[in-house]
């Protein structure tokens, strides 16, 4: 999210075979050979569970937003897609920004591993937007604000998560057919800025009659006839949790990825590869809401763990309609991106408003940024700072309150600047070099930018891009929060009322022009099987990352105890209710357990051993962390046992690594007494 809440590639890796890029056959080709394996595909999951205490949260920006525990571990599913010589990587991220120095740092690990078979031209690493995840993986300040500066190990989580990924799915690619299915969905979004919308033509207000973009797609995998993995596209925020949450969570998509993969299919992420992959991405979510009420944690009920179910059960249910009506694709895969200099970009006239040639500018807040979206959190760009309080991120860069010239003024009218954030020092504070790509899949496209664009900018992009493939403009989607972030992008009509939104696209009125014309750039050398110029280089400024955040020391017990020991013991329960445990613990940012979990829940069977039948990290464990004096740690965990539990002896078993005074780590598991769960 934004301030306020929220290379490696080869020449060769340019140009592709023109036969596999250019639009080919349709359903009712695909329809003759319902069974064909044109596809090679493979799918893979990597946590990407960060530190699980006292680490600022990305999303709404708020200082005092740390995480105290985990309730739905984060996770990366990714998709290995290739038809002939071409292959593309797709991954679902479940935080909330894919950051520029992310994609680098993933790119270069697979470089180390596989050459140039994955670069950024053919890897899509795209955010779920969830935020209520670890947040400090940045190498732009205005992102790590809140945080107090870089965050090492959530960065090194995200990266190792997405890469362990993708190389699952490399290793898992076999044969198969991939089918192409659309469905609608109106009750899991609303848009939260209705003014900003309804300034845009009668022409595009008329695709979305209830303000809102209904569009369910999905691609469902098959292999020998038999369903294997579903990746569903729909555009709503993913911030159904509030700024008031402390608990790690992957949101609204993430329970629909859970409800696909465990409930219906029976995957336990902790045994071993999955049988069943189901992501659920963002496309053109930029003033789309889950909170259907506008206002935080209001809609579909006032409870922010029902609403993320709901939102999330709303999105799988859709999700199996549309694969009910899906088609089998033609294989065809092909993928082209370049950079364009967002800061300073050249608009022909064909492409703006007035027809007038225009620019764009350095990136410069707004102040309705400041202020936050009202429907799904408030907030100041590095949190709220209460008088007194000082952010010491924001003092070693010298201050965000710093003056701006006529001339930017001038450029981002009529934005009211609260922060111009591309003249800060020591380097801009947000990215100004963005990748611009383009990617087929069968017989869908995605056009790819790390930018939240409203449903009127996806559909200006999309109609640009399908008119130049030659294909109807429901087989493009606009694929947001791709490879990169840069906040938001809006038509020039809704940037003028100054929305949230508006003030949040940062680099001038002509953010959502720029993009159009530079898509449809890419989508002409795509049709061509041209090789396109790469553009200007990212900057690279991991050497300027200072860190604020305190680093735990070593742990320590309250007086008598021992870690492990249980403070509270579970007492029996019946099925459909709730069961906790509290132990003596250790700081979860010494071992996040990354891949593992801090708690199973056991069951003795008849022949006296003991089965795991759930574990933090899914649905009904909730783990709360808390501190219980100078460097002790406190655990709790609830269980919500299932109506359909199977009754008998059960038990907690806690695992967690502690931190000596000699600087060794040493493992602790500590088990809860005995209890009964009853029918």
């Amino acid at each position: 999210m934004p301030v306020s809440r929220r290379t490696v590639l080869t020449a060769s890796a340019l140009s592709a075979a023109v036969a596999p890029l250019l639009p080919t056959l349709g359903a009712a080709v695909a329809q003759a050979n319902p069974l064909a394996e044109e596809f090679e595909f493979g799918m893979g999951i990597g946590d990407l569970t960060g530190p699980a205490a006292e680490c600022g949260m990305m999303g709404y920006s708020q200082l005092d937003q740390a995480t105290a525990g985990i309730h739905l571990r984060p996770r990366a599913r990714a998709f290995v897609i290739g038809a002939g010589d071409n292959r593309v990587a797709y991954v679902a991220v479940e935080n909330g920004a894919v950051f520029g120095s992310v994609h680098r740092g993933v790119l270069l690990a697979l470089a180390e591993r596989f050459g140039d078979r994955y670069t950024e031209r053919n890897v899509v690493l795209t955010s779920t937007h969830t935020h209520a995840s670890c947040g400090g993986s940045a190498h732009d300040y205005a992102y790590t604000l809140a945080t107090l500066g870089f965050q090492q190990q959530v960065y090194d989580a995200e990266v190792a998560g997405i890469v362990e990924a993708i190389v699952a799915a490399d290793a898992d690619v076999a044969p198969g057919s991939i089918a192409l299915g659309r469905a609608e969905l109106h009750d899991a979004s609303v848009n939260r800025s209705r003014v900003a919308f309804e300034r845009n033509p009668a022409a595009d207000r008329a695709v979305f009659p209830d303000a809102v973009d209904p569009a369910v797609t999905t691609l469902v995998f098959r292999r020998g006839g038999r369903e294997v993995g579903a990746l569903t596209w729909f555009a709503t925020h993913n911030t159904s949790m509030t700024n008031a949450n402390r608990l790690i969570s992957s949101d609204n998509k993430g329970y629909a990825s859970y409800a696909a993969e465990q409930l219906e299919h029976g995957v336990r992420h902790l045994d071993g590869p999955p049988g069943y992959v189901a992501a659920f991405a963002q496309t053109n979510a930029g003033d789309m809401s889950p909170n259907l009420g506008l206002t935080p944690g209001n809609g579909p009920t006032t409870d922010e763990f029902d609403n993320t179910r709901i939102i999330g059960e709303r999105q799988y249910s859709a999700s199996k309609t549309a694969a009910r009506q899906a088609v089998t694709m033609p294989g065809r895969v092909g993928a082209m991106l370049c950079y364009v200099d967002l800061a300073d970009l050249a608009i022909d006239g064909r492409y703006t408003p007035d027809g007038a040639p225009r620019r764009t500018a350095p990136a410069a807040a707004g102040v309705s940024l400041a202020a936050g979206s009202v429907e799904d959190g408030p907030g100041l760009p590095g949190g709220p700072i209460p008088e007194g309080v000082r952010n010491p991120m924001i003092d070693f860069l010298g201050g965000i309150d710093h003056p701006h010239p006529a001339w930017l003024a001038d450029a981002q009218a009529p934005k009211a600047i609260f922060a111009p954030l591309g003249l800060l020092p020591p380097v801009p504070w947000v990215p100004n070099v963005v990748p611009v790509q383009l990617v087929r899949l069968g017989e869908l496209y995605l056009a790819a930018a790390g930018a939240e664009f409203t449903i009127v900018a996806g559909l200006r992009v999309r109609r640009a891009v399908a008119e130049v493939l030659g294909v109807g403009v429901e087989q493009v989607l606009l694929q947001g929060y791709a490879n990169g972030y840069h906040e938001y992008v809006t038509t020039p009509e809704e940037y003028d009322a100054q929305q949230y939104e508006g003030a949040s696209t940062l680099f001038g009125r002509y953010t959502l022009c720029g993009y159009v014309q530079e898509f449809t750039r890419v989508a002409q050398a795509f049709v061509a099987g041209a090789a396109i110029g790469r553009g200007p280089a990212p900057r690279d400024v991991s050497g300027l990352q200072p860190n604020f955040a305190t680093v735990p020391g070593p742990d320590a017990t309250p007086p008598g105890r021992g870690f492990g020991d249980v403070i509270e013991q579970p007492v029996a329960t019946a099925r459909g209710h709730r069961v906790a445990a509290e132990f003596v613990s250790a700081h979860p940012k010494h071992n996040p357990r990354r891949g593992d979990t801090f708690l199973t829940v056991e069951r003795r069977t008849g022949a006296g051993a003991w089965v795991r039948v759930a574990n933090e990290g899914e649905w009904d464990v909730r783990f709360h962390w808390r501190s219980g004096g100078a460097a002790v740690s406190i655990a709790r965990f609830t269980w919500d046992i299932p109506a359909a539990a199977e009754p008998g002896t059960h038990r907690f078993v806690h695992y967690v690594d502690v931190l000596g005074t000699d600087g060794a780590l040493r493992p602790v598991v500590g088990t809860s007494a005995e209890f009964e769960v009853s029918a």
